[in-house]
């Protein structure tokens, strides 16, 4: 299983909390490529509902990740 910015990001508007089973029909559903339906079934654990798409990728990058202080714009 490999994920990228781009592959993770046809999940970013998932609706969350969501298990396996329907973030594979919502991926499917959204017409996301096979790589990202692929990489979810390769997931082991079926029955646990995940909050975000940091729960299945942890690299995910986040509003932290960026180095720019808001407070100046």
């Amino acid at each position: 299983m490999y994920w990228t910015l781009e592959l993770a990001s046809y999940l970013s508007d998932a609706p969350w909390p969501a298990t396996k089973d329907e973030l594979i029909d919502y991926a499917i559903r959204t017409g996301a490529p096979l790589e990202v339906v692929e990489n979810l079934q390769s997931i082991e654990d079926e029955d646990d509902a995940y909050d975000s798409i940091e729960e299945i990728w942890p690299d995910y990058p986040t509003e932290e990740d960026y180095l720019w202080n808001e407070d100046e714009y």
